[in-house]
């Protein structure tokens, strides 16, 4: 921008603007009254914005409340606000108004002033952009809009390619029996392939709860205007523009049941956030197992090693460390803070508004798209292409003494307790020592402490 100002105008008074800015006089109060965090409104959120004006305009054209040319030219506007082309005129902080008020008046100058030069003639950005609508219902709506189209476009999409991963390893190593852990001590055997099962047990119900909670997150504030009784708005005014939404997006949105809820409160962004959470908490355990399972390679359990990706130390050459999964890991942990401030957040409505919308809005984009984008790195970087140490694995297996476990219900759990002691206090197989304390033959060892069959579970008699 160039270092001239000009006057603008609104009800306060004169003050300058940015001789390029597009944006008018309450942006610029926000610009000035907001230097908090350096934190613009998220790309995703600006999109959602342009989209609810453009389907504004719309909807105000069908019902004849606004002339075609008017609603052509805010409509041409805002698509370029929704395409992104104009983001840099979106300065305003996060931590602003907690109605958002500022960041809709900054869509309504932007969208008023470019709509002004493609029509030749002035755009109001109340009286027009804003029409029928007010910061009450717009930024709800933005916040269902924005986390509805990432999740359907981003984030299901990247959690059913994670799961389609880790199911094709899965399979793949149905064959391969290892240790298995609880407490991080040996315990009884489970094959690699009903671990990874299990990991993708946890992203098929992750991708099953956000599916749950479309229906909520699709049902949009719009038409509530001020307070929920729509007031200045015409009584279809907020369906049209859910209709219009739903054809230009693909995505099937709704008035909300309860204008008045949907302005008031933030339970479905609060209910989406949690289902994140839970989803960072299943990455979080995923994450980690895979790092302990590549530990080593020599002092660690070197049960898998991992992509080599870059090099890991700036003192230690050679050394690889698992950069994937501790980039996960620390997705999910930003993801629960991100859900707790959402939690706080979603607490502070007021009668009839929530006042502290663009941090909700803020904070639920920004976990969305990094465990979307996490999601697809830990697929493609460390479960794809994983490699299996079988030796290390069968090595293990071979002298870990709670097989001893298998026999029990043959020769009792003290005896067994005393094979699996001796068995590791002498570090030798528990088949060994079983042969010499028991009387049981070597056909009844083998088919009792037989990996393949003790992965199956029940009892062996």
């Amino acid at each position: 921008m160039s270092d001239g100002f000009r006057v603008e105008r609104d009800s306060m008074g004169e003050l300058q603007v940015p001789e390029d800015a597009l944006w008018g006089a309450q942006t610029q109060r926000a610009v000035q009254n907001f230097p908090i965090s350096g934190l613009a409104m998220p790309r995703a959120f600006i999109r959602a914005l342009g989209l609810i004006k453009w389907a504004a305009a719309g909807a105000n054209s069908e019902l004849g409340l606004m002339k075609p040319g008017p609603a052509g030219a805010i409509q041409t506007a805002a698509r370029e606000v929704a395409e992104g082309r104009q983001d840099a005129q979106f300065p305003i902080d996060v931590f602003q108004t907690g109605s958002g008020t500022s960041s809709n008046m900054n869509a309504n100058e932007v969208i008023a002033r470019l709509a002004t030069d493609i029509l030749g003639s002035p755009v109001h950005p109340n009286d027009d952009v804003n029409m029928g609508q007010s910061s009450n219902d717009v930024i709800p709506t933005a916040v269902h809009v924005s986390a509805a189209l990432l999740i359907t476009e981003a984030l299901l999409p990247a959690l059913r390619h994670l799961h389609a991963t880790i199911e094709k390893r899965a399979a793949a190593t149905a064959h391969i029996i290892k240790t298995g852990r609880t407490h991080l001590m040996d315990a009884m055997p489970v094959s690699l392939g009903q671990e990874l099962g299990g990991w993708a047990s946890q992203i098929r119900h992750a991708i099953q709860r956000l599916e749950d909670s479309m229906p909520r997150l699709c049902g949009l504030a719009q038409g509530g205007t001020a307070v929920g009784t729509g007031i200045n708005a015409h009584p279809k005014f907020g369906a049209k523009v859910a209709v219009l939404l739903t054809e230009t997006t693909g995505v099937t949105f709704a008035p909300a049941d309860n204008l008045f809820a949907a302005l008031a409160t933030q339970d479905t962004a609060v209910e989406v956030s949690g289902h994140l959470k839970t989803l960072a908490v299943a990455l979080m355990k995923i994450a980690n197992d895979l790092r302990w399972m590549n530990s080593g390679p020599l002092a660690g359990l070197a049960e898998i090693a991992l992509p080599a990706l870059q090099p890991g130390s700036s003192i230690m050459p050679g050394k690889i460390n698992p950069v994937i999964p501790e980039a996960v890991a620390m997705v999910a942990a930003q993801v629960i803070g991100n859900d707790a401030t959402i939690t706080v957040a979603g607490q502070s409505g007021n009668f009839q508004l929530n006042v502290m919308l663009p941090v909700i809005a803020y904070n639920l984009i920004q976990s969305i798209e990094v465990l979307a984008n996490g999601s697809r790195q830990l697929a493609d970087q460390a479960i794809a292409g994983f490699t299996v140490n079988e030796a290390n694995l069968s090595a293990a297996l071979d002298r870990n003494p709670i097989l001893v476990t298998a026999m029990n219900s043959v020769i009792g759990y003290d005896q067994g307790a005393a094979i699996a002691k001796k068995a590791y206090a002498d570090g030798r197989p528990v088949k060994e020592v079983a042969r010499e304390m028991t009387d049981l033959t070597d056909a009844e060892l083998e088919r009792l402490l037989d990996p393949a069959e003790l992965i199956k579970g029940g009892i062996k008699t």
